[in-house]
């Protein structure tokens, strides 16, 4: 089988040891070559170029944000895609099961491969371009892209990073006061829901991980079937410390809120977000930066996935 082994070097968790040992495994088994990406958008087309020249499996060694630049470039052909998780989060890796050591993640990548553990699975797309585990806008989004003006931080502090970029943006960089969001869409008869502060849109459960602690607020979202759609319209001192302890209880159920603070609605084929002033959006943990609007549509059977044999998390 011709595989592609693309690495991001820049990665929090990639080291030049465990990249030679990853693709010594990959070749003893497969055909594989090896490409680096360290720039934005070079791992997209590194991945249309392979499933555009007969590769069969492009293998991604590295963040979500290289992950999902894989799964633009091969969404929509006979490639399939394949995690090894390589950066400081990898939510997308481990919501379908994959090992959280990479050298682990590599045989569970080739047993699946041995035999054919390969589904198609179903993605979000918003502006042309797709993602895999979820489309973040405003808080959300403000809060990624507060994190990604300090990337060697980043890349060494991980976790703690984002929680006092949290912190900071909650305090500091955000209005509180006025939700600029409205959601249009999510069922056919459904009324505009307005004064949205923070809207998250998932194609998968988690929402992400803080450690080693699945942060879980759309039990619904699974990659076979429609996108969940949250909308938070208070950030109230005590509504957002009942949101919290919700999102941090085992079972992460937001159904005990109040729907005035909290909207949700499952299996969404396609839902519009307007912003009566424009509102800053990310993908996969990716910003984008500051949009009017946002279509997301939900499209089955995008993409070939290797998912790691037995019951993956978050893929029923």
């Amino acid at each position: 089988m011709r595989v592609l082994l693309l690495v991001n070097d820049s990665a929090s968790s990639t080291t030049a040891r465990t990249r030679v040992q990853i693709h010594t495994a990959l070749s003893q088994r497969h055909d594989t070559e090896v490409a680096f990406t360290n720039r934005r958008g070079h791992a997209a087309r590194l991945a249309r170029g392979a499933a555009m020249t007969g590769t069969e499996v492009v293998v991604v060694l590295g963040g979500d944000g290289t992950l999902n630049e894989a799964a633009n470039g091969i969404a929509g052909t006979d490639c399939s895609l394949a995690a090894l998780p390589g950066g400081s989060t990898n939510v997308f890796a481990r919501t379908i099961g994959t090992p959280d050591n990479p050298l682990d993640a590599t045989q569970s990548v080739l047993e699946a491969l041995d035999v054919g553990n390969v589904d198609h699975v179903g993605l979000g797309r918003t502006n042309g371009r797709y993602f895999l585990f979820h489309c973040g806008m405003g808080l959300d989004a403000a809060i990624v892209e507060q994190v990604e003006r300090h990337p060697t931080l980043k890349r060494y502090l991980g976790h703690p990073l984002f929680l006092l970029a949290g912190a900071h943006t909650w305090l500091r960089r955000y209005d509180r006061a006025d939700g600029t969001m409205t959601l249009l869409g999510g069922t056919p008869s459904a009324a505009p829901t307005d004064g949205c502060f923070f809207v998250v849109v998932l194609n998968t459960d988690p929402y992400t991980y803080l450690g080693s602690r699945p942060i879980r607020i759309a039990p619904a979202a699974t990659l076979a079937t429609g996108l969940s759609v949250i909308a938070l319209r208070s950030l109230r001192g005590p509504d957002a410390l009942e949101v919290l302890s919700a999102v941090f209880r085992s079972s992460g159920s937001l159904d005990s809120i109040d729907p005035s603070v909290v909207h949700r609605v499952d299996d969404v084929r396609t839902v519009t977000v307007s912003g009566s002033r424009p509102f800053e959006h990310q993908l996969d943990g990716d910003h984008l930066g500051a949009v009017d609007e946002l279509r997301i549509e939900w499209e089955p059977d995008a993409l070939r996935l290797v998912t790691p044999v037995g019951p993956p998390r978050g893929h029923h």
